[in-house]
C-alpha cells in the first residue's frame, strides 16, 4: 500500500483524519446503495408498480439472512486494526486469510439458504399476492451472487482496517456504472423486469469482488493475500467471533424487527409498500453516509486500543458524534425538502409518492438519532466490548420496537404510527449506549493505570 492510501489513526488531531477516512467510505457506501437504487428506479419507471413493490419488499429479508456474516466482517476489521496498531504483521496476515475463508464459505452458505428459503420467508412476511412471484424470482437470482458480495465486503473491511477507503471506492465506482448500464439493457432492451435488475446486480458485484481481491494479491506487507494460504486460523477466528458474532446477531435481530414492520406495511397494500420502499431507499443514502462515521469510530478506536493509546478514545467518539449529527440532520431535511422530486425517480405514480412522503416526513427528519446510536456502538466495539452493545440494542431497539408494534400500532394502525417507532427506539437506545460507554471507558482507564 502506498503511504497516500494510509491514514495515521493513532496520532491527533483526529477530526480532519476522520473526515478523510469517512468521505471515500461514505461515497463507496452510497455507490453500493446505487446497486439497489438502480434496480428500484429502473423497475419503477419501466416495469410498473408491482415490479417496484417486489424489489422494494425484499430489503429487510436480505438483511435478515446476511447480517450474521456482515457482522463477522466487522469483527475482521476490528481484529486486523488491532494487530496493525500493535505492529503485529503476522496477526494481520492471518486475519487477511481467515477473512477470505469466512467470506467464501459464508457466501456459499447464504446462496443455498437464500435460494431455497426465499418464497417461504416472503409468505411469512405476508408479501402481497400480486408481487410475491416477482419478489421470489428477484431474491433467487440475487442470492446466487452472495459469494462475490461477501468477498467484496470482507476485502473492503480489511483495507479499511489500515485506513484505506479510497481503493474500495474506486472498485465500487466502476462496478456501479456497470450495474446501471446492465440494468437499462436487461430491462428496457430485453424486457427482463426484476430478473434483469437482479442479474445486473450480481454481475456488477462480481466485478467489484474481483477488483478488491486483485488489490489484496498485489499488496506488499501484511495485507498481502496469497490464495494458497487461505484458511481458518483458529486463534484469529476466535477473536473475529468475539467481536463479529454479537454484531451479526444484533444485525439479524434488528432485521427480524424490520421484517415484522415490513409485514405490517405489507398489510396496507402494494401502493404503500412501493412508497415505503422508495422512501426507505432514499433514507438508506443518509444511513450509509452516517455509517461511515460508525466505521471510522470503530476503526480509529480499534487501532488506538491496539497501540495502547487509550486516552484518544473520548476524542474519537466526540468527533464522530459531531460529524454524524451534521450529516444526519442536514441530509434528512434535504431529503424531505426534495422528497417529491426524489420519489418521482422511483415511481411516477402520485399515490406512491404521497405514501413515500408520509414516511420521509417522520423518519428522514430524525435520522440523526440512528447515526448517534451506531457511533456509540462503534466506540464500544472498538474498545473490545461487543456483547454489551448487542444486548442493549436488542432490548432498546428490537424488543421495544416489537412491543410498540403490538401495542401502540395495534391501537392506531396507520403507516404514520408505525413510522414513529424508528426515531423513538433510536433515541432510547442511544441513551442506553451512552451509559454503557461511561462504564466501559472507566474499565479501560483502570487497565491504563495497571499498565503504568
Amino acid at each position: 500500500m502506498t503511504q497516500s492510501s494510509r491514514i495515521n489513526m493513532t496520532e491527533g488531531p483526529f477530526f480532519r483524519k476522520i473526515i478523510l477516512f469517512a468521505i471515500p467510505l461514505a461515497a463507496a457506501s452510497v455507490l453500493q446503495l446505487l446497486f439497489n437504487a438502480a434496480d428500484v428506479v429502473v423497475v419503477g419507471q419501466y416495469a410498473g408498480s408491482y415490479a417496484l413493490a417486489a424489489v422494494s419488499s425484499t430489503g429487510s429479508l436480505v438483511n435478515l439472512l446476511v447480517n450474521i456474516f456482515i457482522g463477522l466482517s466487522v469483527g475482521c476489521n476490528v481484529v486486523a486494526a488491532r494487530f496493525f496498531g500493535a505492529k503485529d504483521n503476522t496477526g494481520v496476515s492471518h486475519t487477511v486469510h481467515t477473512s477470505m475463508f469466512i467470506s467464501m464459505a459464508g457466501g456459499v452458505l447464504m446462496t443455498v439458504v437464500g435460494f431455497f428459503a426465499a418464497r417461504p420467508l416472503l409468505q411469512l412476511m405476508s408479501s402481497p399476492a400480486e408481487v410475491i412471484d416477482l419478489a421470489t424470482l428477484y431474491l433467487k437470482i440475487y442470492f446466487l451472487g452472495m459469494p462475490v458480495m461477501m468477498v467484496y465486503n470482507f476485502g473492503a473491511a480489511l483495507l479499511r482496517s489500515v485506513g484505506d477507503t479510497k481503493r474500495p471506492l474506486i472498485c465500487l465506482a466502476i462496478s456501479g456504472v456497470v450495474n446501471v448500464v446492465l440494468n437499462l439493457v436487461f430491462v428496457i432492451v430485453f424486457n427482463m423486469s426484476v430478473a434483469g435488475v437482479a442479474l445486473a446486480t450480481v454481475i456488477s458485484q462480481a466485478l467489484s469482488a474481483v477488483m478488491v481481491v486483485l488489490i489484496l494479491i498485489h499488496e506488499e506487507g501484511p495485507l498481502h493475500l496469497e490464495l494458497k494460504q487461505i484458511r481458518l486460523y483458529p486463534a484469529v477466528f476466535r477473536q473475529v467471533l468475539a467481536v463479529g458474532l454479537p454484531a451479526g446477531l444484533q444485525g439479524m435481530v434488528f432485521s427480524i424487527s424490520n421484517v415484522v414492520i415490513q409485514s405490517a406495511i405489507n398489510s396496507f397494500g402494494a401502493v404503500v409498500v412501493a412508497g415505503n420502499g422508495a422512501a426507505g431507499n432514499i433514507e438508506s443514502f443518509i444511513y450509509m453516509a452516517m455509517n461511515a462515521c460508525y466505521q471510522a469510530c470503530i476503526t480509529f478506536t480499534s487501532q488506538n486500543i491496539g497501540a495502547r493509546r487509550f486516552n484518544n478514545v473520548n476524542r474519537i467518539l466526540g468527533n464522530c458524534l459531531g460529524l454524524v449529527i451534521l450529516i444526519g440532520t442536514g441530509m434528512g431535511f434535504i431529503a424531505v425538502g426534495f422528497g417529491p422530486q426524489l420519489l418521482g425517480f422511483y415511481s411516477p405514480d402520485p399515490a406512491v409518492i404521497a405514501a413515500g412522503m408520509a414516511r420521509l416526513a417522520i423518519v428522514g427528519t430524525l435520522y440523526a438519532f440512528c447515526g448517534c446510536m451506531d457511533v456509540m456502538v462503534g466506540s464500544l466495539r472498538g474498545m473490545g466490548s461487543s456483547v454489551t452493545p448487542m444486548i442493549v440494542s436488542l432490548l432498546g431497539s428490537c424488543v421495544l420496537r416489537l412491543v410498540y408494534v403490538a401495542t401502540i400500532f395495534r391501537a392506531s394502525p396507520t403507516p404514520e404510527t408505525l413510522y414513529y417507532c424508528y426515531p423513538i427506539t433510536w433515541a432510547i437506545t442511544f441513551l442506553a449506549h451512552l451509559v454503557c460507554f461511561l462504564v466501559v471507558r472507566r474499565n479501560v482507564e483502570k487497565k491504563t493505570e495497571a499498565l503504568l
